[in-house]
């Protein structure tokens, strides 16, 4: 039994699914077809008496009449309330004829009323419904083919038959209007979904812009610089020379890695067997780093004030990464031997400074603000965790980096 229910509702449903799809292609044909079916209603409505009550003697005036109101009926998708208009004084003047009041008589005023429940604002409705239920009502009172009904149900019946379609009316126009608003409400869900995931691809692509900056600046900028100075010195001092040959290999080999772990974030690696990517660099890779800048010809000196305390990743990450872009652009612009790392730990902040004491007379052109990717991927790693960074010459010589970023509250 449950399932040839199931099955005549799928029936049902497929069956109304097509309709709907060829009324939607072919609304006049729908609507000619509706018109001629509530003419056959009205006409057959006009020849309808009580029992013993002899039809009105007019000819077929009454069946004109309805003829008329369903022709309105024609033009109800523009003209809603000119159809509504038409319909009701052809009923009324049917009714004072002395028509009985029937539903089929009826059936033109009430899908006018319907068409226009549907179609305006509810002022609208109100308005024309409340006048015509008024106008067919009154007539239905005081005709003279329902004397021998009660006062009662010749009020009761035209206000009952005339709400009706005004109450469909409404309701199928508050559903409209909330299917239509739980559409665009998915329309702007679905667009926001794309734009979130337009914006999520974006930033990946930023971040691992800078990594991939980060990375190749400055290794690159460190094996030039060793091979340069192995070169100048190949012929004097071949120990020396051989010494930052071995440096150049070490450089290479980490710059190799650190894209390796850095590529390795675009891939799905799902196989437990494969090899695990390098952890992310931090603060205390910073003695690896002065001894990479060293072997170019570069002196670090890392100090420390406060007690040291844990970053997040995050932040410990974007630590490292701005010491190694400020020290990769002393190593190239500066034109200076010594640069000076200082970490202080001071409440909420981890202050950090890189300085150097290159000319005075200008700021390097890689670290102008405003110029270089090195310097917009600082200020936005600085910024993406709720930090500051500052830069620019020193008054007494030299370029300074200053950046502070938020540390880990302590429990």
């Amino acid at each position: 039994m449950s399932s040839s229910l199931e099955r005549y509702q799928d029936r049902l449903e497929r069956y109304s699914g097509h309709v709907g799809k060829y009324a939607d292609r072919h609304p006049r044909l729908i609507d000619v077809a509706v018109v001629l079916a509530l003419t056959g209603c009205a006409s057959l409505g006009s020849s309808l008496t009580l029992p013993g009550v002899p039809p009105p003697d007019h000819g077929g005036s009454g069946t004109a009449l309805m003829g008329v109101s369903c022709l309105a009926l024609l033009r109800y998708r523009s003209h809603p309330r000119t159809a509504v208009v038409v319909t009701a004084v052809c009923t009324v003047i049917a009714v004072v004829l002395g028509y009985l009041v029937t539903p089929l008589l009826l059936a033109p005023i009430m899908a006018a009323l319907y068409w226009l429940a549907m179609l305006t604002d509810p002022g609208t409705t109100r308005a024309f419904g409340v006048a015509t239920t008024v106008a067919v009502t009154a007539a239905a009172v005081f005709s003279d083919s329902m004397d021998e009904l009660s006062l009662l149900i010749r009020t009761i019946g035209p206000f009952f038959w005339l709400m009706l379609p005004l109450a469909a009316g409404n309701m199928t126009r508050l559903r409209r209007a909330y299917l239509q608003a739980v559409q665009a409400r998915a329309e702007h869900a679905e667009r926001t979904r794309e734009e979130e995931a337009r914006l999520r691809v974006t930033e990946e692509r930023m971040r691992i812009a800078r990594e991939l900056h980060d990375v190749v600046a400055h290794h690159l900028a460190l094996a030039n610089a060793q091979a340069g100075t192995a070169a100048h010195l190949a012929l004097t001092r071949p120990e020396q020379t051989k010494r930052i040959l071995t440096d150049l290999t070490g450089t290479t080999s980490s710059a190799l890695r650190e894209l390796k772990a850095t590529l390795g974030l675009l891939r799905q690696n799902d196989d437990p067997a494969a090899d695990p990517l390098e952890p992310a660099p931090g603060l205390a890779r910073l003695p690896e780093l002065a001894a990479s800048c060293e072997s170019a010809g570069l002196t670090v000196t890392v100090t420390t004030e406060g007690e040291p305390r844990p970053l997040s990743p995050g932040a410990d990450l974007t630590a490292f990464r701005i010491v190694q872009e400020a020290l990769t652009n002393v190593t190239k612009h500066a034109g200076s031997r010594s640069a000076r790392v200082r970490l202080v730990y001071s409440g909420s902040r981890l202050v950090i400074t890189v300085s150097d004491d290159g000319p005075a007379t200008a700021a390097p052109p890689a670290t102008s603000p405003g110029r270089g990717f090195g310097i917009l991927g600082m200020r936005e790693r600085a910024h993406s965790i709720g930090g500051e960074l500052r830069l620019g010459p020193r008054p007494e010589g030299g370029f300074e980096v200053t950046t502070a970023l938020p540390l880990i509250p302590e429990a």
